[in-house]
C-alpha cells in the first residue's frame, strides 16, 4: 500500500496528456452503461486522507480534471487552471479502486460534479461495496447519496484578481456560493462535513454567515489554514486554532503536507 519511505504508491498518473477539457460548465448525464461511460481524469493514487473526519484513512483517490471555479490559491492547477488528463472508463476506475485493496474512495478534483458521468461512477463504486467521499465546492446541483459529502464553500477571498483574470474573476464570483444547491447536496448525502480554507481573520465573519445560512451543526464544520508548507501550517495554527475551537468548530490540519509535502499523488 505504501512504499518503505512511508510515501504512497501512485497507481496511475494522467497529467502528461491532454485529451479534452472540462473547465467551464457542467452537463447533465443521461442513462449510460458504465462500460461506455468515461470520466476526464487527472490522476488516481493510493494515499491517506489528510483532512476532515476521515483523516488518516487509507483511501483510493480519483482526481477528475476540470473546474467551474478558479481559486487563486488552488494547489491543483493541473486539474483547474490548466486541466490535463485523459478519458478513463467508469469500469476501469472501479476496477482500479477495488484492486487497491482499500475500502474508501475519494472523488476529488478539480470539481468532480462537473463530469457528465459522475453519478454512474458513484453508483458503480458503491455497488462494489466501497465507501465514497465526494470533495466538492458545492456549486453544481447533482445531489447524490454519497457516504460522505466533503463540502468546501469558497469564500470571497478565493476570487482571482480581476485585473489579471477578468473573465474568471467574474465567473468565479457568480458561481462560488449557491447556498440552495449546497443545502440540496447536504440533504442527499448520508453524512457530510464542511471544510473552509481561511487565510486571514477578516474571513471569520463570512464563514459564520455561511454556516448559519446552511444551518449545520458546529461539529460538522472544519476550518483549515490556507497553507502549503509545514512552516505556514504551524504559523497559521497559532491564531486560527484558538478562534476555531472557541466557536465550537473543528480545527483541520492538512496532514498530507506534513506526511508527504505539497506534491502530486498525495
Amino acid at each position: 500500500m505504501f512504499s518503505p519511505s512511508g510515501k504512497p504508491k501512485v497507481s496511475h498518473g494522467h497529467s502528461d496528456s491532454t485529451r479534452g477539457r472540462a473547465d467551464d460548465d457542467s452537463s447533465t448525464p443521461g442513462r449510460v452503461e458504465t462500460a461506455a461511460a468515461t470520466i476526464f481524469v487527472s490522476e488516481t493514487f493510493l494515499s491517506r486522507q489528510g483532512e476532515g473526519k476521515l483523516t488518516g484513512t487509507s483511501s483510493f483517490f480519483i482526481r477528475t480534471s476540470g473546474c467551474n471555479l478558479r481559486c487563486w490559491f488552488c494547489d491543483t492547477p493541473y486539474a483547474s487552471w490548466k486541466p490535463t488528463g485523459e478519458m478513463i472508463s467508469v469500469d476501469s476506475l472501479v476496477q482500479s479502486a477495488v484492486a487497491s485493496g482499500v475500502k474508501h474512495v475519494v472523488l476529488t478534483g478539480g470539481e468532480p460534479l462537473l463530469a457528465a458521468n459522475f453519478e454512474p461512477l458513484v453508483h458503480a463504486l458503491q455497488a462494489a461495496d466501497l465507501h465514497v467521499t465526494i470533495e466538492t465546492a458545492g456549486t453544481i446541483a447533482k445531489p447524490t447519496a454519497c457516504d460522505l459529502l466533503s463540502l468546501s464553500p469558497k469564500l470571497s477571498g478565493s476570487t482571482p484578481d480581476p485585473g489579471e483574470h477578468p473573465r474568471w474573476s467574474r465567473l468565479h464570483e457568480q458561481r462560488r456560493m449557491p447556498l440552495p444547491i449546497m443545502r440540496e447536496l447536504i440533504r442527499a448525502a448520508k453524512a457530510f462535513q464542511l471544510k473552509f480554507v481561511i487565510g486571514e481573520k477578516l474571513q471569520f465573519e463570512e464563514l459564520l454567515h455561511v454556516t448559519e445560512s446552511l444551518g449545520v451543526p458546529t461539529e460538522d464544520v472544519f476550518v483549515m489554514p490556507q497553507a502549503t508548507t509545514v512552516q505556514a501550517l504551524d504559523a497559521a495554527e497559532a491564531w486560527l486554532r484558538p478562534w476555531t475551537e472557541s466557536v465550537g468548530f473543528q480545527y483541520c490540519d492538512r496532514m498530507q503536507i506534513r506526511w508527504y509535502g505539497n506534491r502530486r499523488g498525495t
